[in-house]
């Protein structure tokens, strides 16, 4: 599989920095970026096949003929074929060799290649290459980009009277994607103001005491139509979510209330969401059908295509693991419609739902299988440390939403980066714009 990020690592160690080979670059003014993968890169498929397959380790090239009959692309899957022609006494072997793209059986190249067969085989299982990581964050300015075209989203902001609170907010603000209406203690948001140097001036504040009752403002002002999404500040989930519960004047709409992170890991060509992670704790099998479908819902106002890998600690249905049962109940009830809008699919364990190589090994086909964007995990527990790993081992930005209320609840953590606080707003905006039709 091509990533955009093999197309960065490529034009880094060769020095071939065509804008027709990087990621995102519309040479040609049509409005569609080329993402063409360098012929060289996908030749280099035929070299690591005669190094690592066949002839194998100690393989040395003598010749290569190269025929390019077709162009891949980033996002598309390649597959190599090398074939023996002919083996002489001296060691000298010539191959068939062939790149082909399975999706539409077109052929990439042709060609044969000349090597230096090994004499005798040698063993590569404790060679380690270090791994490289392109650490940027294409999907959420994506997303950034997409959420600032749209008119700005008016988000009532409980007690953003903390520097993080307050400059996420604002940020959000500079960048055209929200119009904050700040709710809480007004002398504690001026001063938060002072210490991130914003002038705070053009913004609404609501001046009230106590955080239960800023929420509940924050309800209201929904009610009224005068907020299109609720954005946590320097208070406990609980109590923002407690008034939002509240039957006659809270945000239900009979729907269970989920949370979601959208997680912008590197490496990856395109977002990925883990939930829930941070507002059901052990969910029960109705919960878990809310839970997916909400994930695919905000899937489909983010413009991606929702593949839902319900996980579990195994890829089969084991009667002593509940969350393998629940995973396979949940696969059945999209078959008959009772989940809809994306594929879902169960059980599946975290490798060979992420990982194509891991899920061919296993023998798992299907849409989902190495291709899951959505990760359902089993509770709570299992969902923050899935999200935290991929936040502080791999780098990843995560933007935390909360779909199923009347309007979208934006819920971030005290230590996100401002780029997690910008994401997050950005995602609330397409998913408001997507309730009302408007993308």
């Amino acid at each position: 599989m091509i990533t955009p990020d093999d197309l960065y690592v490529f034009a880094a160690a060769s020095g071939n920095s065509n804008p027709m080979h990087l990621p995102g670059n519309d040479v040609d003014g049509d409005g569609v970026p080329e993402n063409v993968a360098p012929g060289m890169f996908v030749a280099s498929m035929i070299s690591a096949v005669l190094g690592t397959l066949l002839p194998g380790p100690g393989t040395l090239y003598r010749k290569q003929v190269i025929d390019f009959q077709d162009r891949a692309h980033a996002g598309e899957e390649l597959l190599c074929h090398v074939r023996v022609l002919d083996k002489r006494d001296d060691g000298i072997v010539t191959l068939e060799t062939r790149v082909t793209r399975p999706a539409d059986q077109a052929v990439i190249l042709t060609g044969t290649a000349e090597v230096i067969a090994p004499t005798q085989k040698i063993d590569r299982s404790d060679i380690e290459i270090p791994g490289l990581v392109v650490q940027r964050h294409r999907h959420f300015q994506a997303l950034v980009e997409r959420a600032g075209a749209l008119p700005p989203l008016p988000v009532a902001v409980v007690c953003p009277d903390d520097p993080n609170a307050l400059g996420g907010a604002v940020l959000a603000a500079r960048e055209g994607v929200i119009t904050p209406i700040l709710i809480g203690d007004r002398a504690a948001i001026l001063t938060a103001g002072e210490s991130v140097a914003a002038d705070l001036s053009g913004f609404e504040i609501i001046d009230i005491v106590g955080d239960q009752a800023a929420a509940a403002m924050a309800c209201r002002l929904v009610h009224e139509g005068r907020a299109g999404a609720v954005m946590k500040g320097h208070l406990h989930t609980d109590d923002l979510l407690k008034p939002m519960l509240d039957k006659a004047h809270g945000l239900r709409v009979g729907r269970r209330f989920t949370h979601v992170f959208v997680m912008d890991v590197p490496g990856r060509d395109e977002p990925v969401m883990v939930t829930d992670a941070a507002i059901n704790i052990a969910p029960d099998l109705p919960t878990k059908v809310d839970i997916t479908q909400n994930a695919i819902d905000l899937a489909l106002a983010l413009g991606m295509q929702p593949r839902a890998g319900i996980l579990s600690a195994v890829e089969t249905v084991n009667p002593a693991i509940q969350s393998s049962i629940d995973a396979a109940l949940l696969s059945k009830m999209a078959d008959r419609g009772q989940i809809s809008g994306g594929l879902v699919d169960g059980p599946l364990a975290m490798d060979n739902a992420v990982d194509i190589g891991a899920a061919r090994t296993k023998g798992i086909k299907g849409g989902v299988a190495g291709h899951a964007n959505i990760l359902v995990v089993p509770g709570i527990d299992a969902g923050n440390m899935l999200a935290k790993q991929l936040s502080f081992v791999s780098h990843a930005e995560g933007a935390g939403l909360v779909p199923g209320a009347r309007v979208p609840v934006i819920l971030n953590s005290r230590s996100d980066s401002p780029m997690s606080r910008l994401a997050s707003c950005a995602v609330a905006a397409l998913h408001h714009a997507h309730q009302e039709g408007r993308v």
